[in-house]
């Protein structure tokens, strides 16, 4: 059922951060890896993505028990560890729903092992390239085919042995070399990674916590064969969820709002450095360490923000925030340009070219490129009707442009939202913006 977004005069409040994608989904799959007994992973996020992982370890043999948490914060789940080679046969193919985080760690996993397992998803997630993780797993000795040449899901895993590979990593990717190590761990010798450019080191400060004999020689990884220890995890905010009400915060003309624990590893803060570069009035408070993670929270102000350059190094850090940094763009006091983020080509859309359309429908001058986009800036957000193109940051994206546009703005499919942030939209209503 469509939503419609107006401005409400003013945005106050404190929002808590939902649960870490990103850190939920390896909690769950490195302890059921583990051989050592049960943890407790705490602000689950509680996501369909997340979801999606808990059914497929369950599926494969891994007992997982959730408990709804109290308001505010995320469930609650014990995972007892079956050990590195105790995955069960499953009985039906595997589903990993919306999640290209599932489905490229869950290869690394399943790669290789004497089992046969067909792992898929839905119409979007079968659609996105999967030959990254393919061609160097198969490289490791793994045994997968599937769509396209071995491009597209689904894949079928048919065993083989998986040995150790000194691999340059093509794309500065944490789905590839989260992927990478998990399949390393069961190798017959060591795996060396050489990165490009730094990408998010959750897999990494985890596999250290867990015991992982994990050596990192400048952008280089080098993993030994090693076995998990159970550890519980306490999962930090999500920063890619609380990057839409940094921005909504700065650009609304009378706003200020406290977002609760949001988790600011260096590898995913990249749109903290980004509005800050643009000038947003951005302040990091009781800065902090929580199971591993740097976390803190983030008050934002209304700002006056100015158009930048985003490229390089940098962009792996945000990836999966410029839907809604282009939104702050367009209201930028000059040019902002993106580059080096032909990644967005296949996400769960074309958001490069999703974000540029409904950005000209709403009166933005925006062009796309083959890498990225250009925001003149210095445009007012106008209303109208917008398809999301099943892609969850774009749904919000949208959410967050209706808090600060001229006109109502109305999302048509906003449903997608709960991919990875199913309150998004009663915060939305809390904070005064919906209109119907």
């Amino acid at each position: 059922m469509p939503v419609t977004i107006a401005r409400p005069p003013s945005l106050r409040g404190e929002i808590i951060a939902p649960g870490d994608k990103s850190v939920s989904h390896r909690a769950v799959m490195l302890n059921a890896l583990s051989s050592t007994g049960t943890a407790r992973v705490t602000n689950f996020s509680p996501g369909d993505d997340c979801a999606s992982t808990v059914e497929i370890m369950r599926s494969l043999g891994v007992s997982i028990t959730r408990e709804v948490g109290e308001a505010g914060m995320g469930d609650s789940l014990t995972v007892t560890g079956v050990g590195l080679n105790g995955l069960q046969e499953p009985t039906d193919i595997l589903d990993a729903g919306n999640s290209g985080t599932t489905t490229r760690l869950m290869s690394g996993i399943l790669a290789g092992r004497d089992i046969l397992s067909i792992l898929t998803g839905d119409d979007s997630l079968k659609s996105r390239p999967m030959g990254r993780v393919v061609d160097p797993l198969t490289q490791m000795g793994a045994v997968i085919s599937g769509r396209a040449n071995n491009m597209l899901a689904p894949l079928v895993f048919h065993g083989g042995s998986i040995h150790g590979l000194s691999y340059a990593m093509p794309v500065a990717s944490a789905q590839l070399k989260s992927c990478l190590l998990l399949a390393g761990l069961r190798a017959d010798e060591p795996t060396t990674l050489t990165q490009p450019a730094e990408s998010r080191d959750h897999t990494e400060r985890m596999f250290s916590a867990m015991g992982v004999n994990l050596t990192k020689l400048g952008l280089d990884l080098v993993l030994e064969p090693s076995e998990l220890e159970t550890v519980d995890v306490e999962v930090p905010g999500d920063i890619s969820s609380a990057a839409f009400w940094m921005v909504a915060g700065i650009c609304h003309p009378d706003a200020e709002l406290m977002i609760r624990n949001v988790g600011i590893n260096p590898t995913r803060a990249g749109i903290i450095t980004a509005l800050q570069m643009m000038g947003a009035d951005l302040t990091l408070i009781d800065e902090r360490e929580v199971a591993g993670e740097p976390v803190a929270d983030v008050l934002v102000k209304t700002s006056q923000l100015k158009g930048i350059g985003l490229e390089g190094d940098i962009v792996p850090l945000l990836i999966d925030e410029i839907p809604v940094i282009a939104v702050a763009a367009a209201l930028a006091e000059g040019e902002t340009v993106v580059r080096d983020a032909e990644e967005l080509r296949v996400k769960e859309s074309d958001r490069i070219q999703a974000s540029i359309s409904w950005l000209n429908g709403a009166g933005v001058e925006a062009i796309g490129t083959p890498d990225g986009m250009i925001v003149p800036g210095g445009s007012f957000i106008g209303g109208g009707q917008f398809q999301s193109c099943d892609d969850h940051r774009l749904a919000m994206s949208l959410g967050v442009a209706g808090l600060i546009s001229t006109e109502p703005i109305t999302v048509l499919d906003p449903d997608v939202a709960a991919i990875s942030y199913p309150s998004f939209w009663k915060i939305i209503e809390e904070l005064g913006g919906m209109v119907g």
